[in-house]
């Protein structure tokens, strides 16, 4: 099988969960980097080149959409998984997986957040709200399925997907101490070599200076 290509973004929380996948799973992988914010002009997932990949535009892609990838890499790559044997354990994992990445991640994604605003302007206060409420039902679920992770003592998908959503809370001023079952989980998993490897600090796009929208993120 050759190596996937992993169309990526340093900034894209949504890459962040897929390369975390790919690590844990140890795949050994390439990378383009995709740049999708440009000053005065188009991001590059508005080519015709990236449309052809990924219609929707979105980042990350591997001709696939990011929870569709790892459920992709699960069934490819059925090694080292990422979702537990038992039934009610797996289903906790995607339902986990699917509250981030479907009820929480995209009210904060930046087209909605401008679309938000008359002046299509970044809505800080728009993200930080729905990312509050996500947090808090998720905080809940998670008191009744969490050991040492999301699911039990076994990293999963979910894991894959609490760990960039935390940093986005993070990023718009959010007190992650307020959630203490989300803190400890992600707090856990950042020794993790495949979380460390596949942190944004370490990809080949990540600038000698991070914007000061995202410096919270990096503390």
């Amino acid at each position: 099988m050759s190596k996937p290509l992993l169309y990526s973004c340093w900034m894209s929380s949504c890459a962040w969960r897929v390369r975390i996948a790919l690590h844990l799973k140890q795949i050994d992988f390439n990378v383009k980097t995709i740049s999708i914010l440009k000053t005065g002009e188009p991001g590059d997932q508005y080519s015709e080149e990236f449309e052809k990949i990924n219609p929707m535009k979105y980042i990350p892609a591997l001709e696939i959409q990011s929870l569709s990838i790892i459920n992709y890499l699960e069934e490819a790559y059925p090694k080292r998984r990422l979702l537990p044997k038992d039934i009610f354990q797996r289903t906790k994992a995607r339902a986990i997986s699917d509250v981030i990445c479907s009820g929480i991640q995209p009210l904060q994604n930046l087209k909605v957040q401008k679309f938000s605003r008359p002046d299509g302007n970044l809505n800080f206060e728009w993200a930080s709200f729905w990312i509050s409420q996500g947090f808090s039902s998720l905080e809940n679920i998670l008191k009744e399925s969490t050991g040492d992770y999301c699911v039990g003592n076994e990293i999963t998908m979910a894991d894959c997907c609490l760990v960039p959503q935390v940093a986005n809370a993070r990023r718009y001023k959010i007190e992650v101490s307020s959630y203490p079952t989300i803190a400890r989980i992600d707090k856990a998993l950042q020794d993790h070599e495949a979380f460390r490897k596949a942190h944004p600090s370490q990809q080949p796009d990540f600038p000698k200076e991070v914007p000061a929208s995202f410096a919270s993120q990096f503390k």
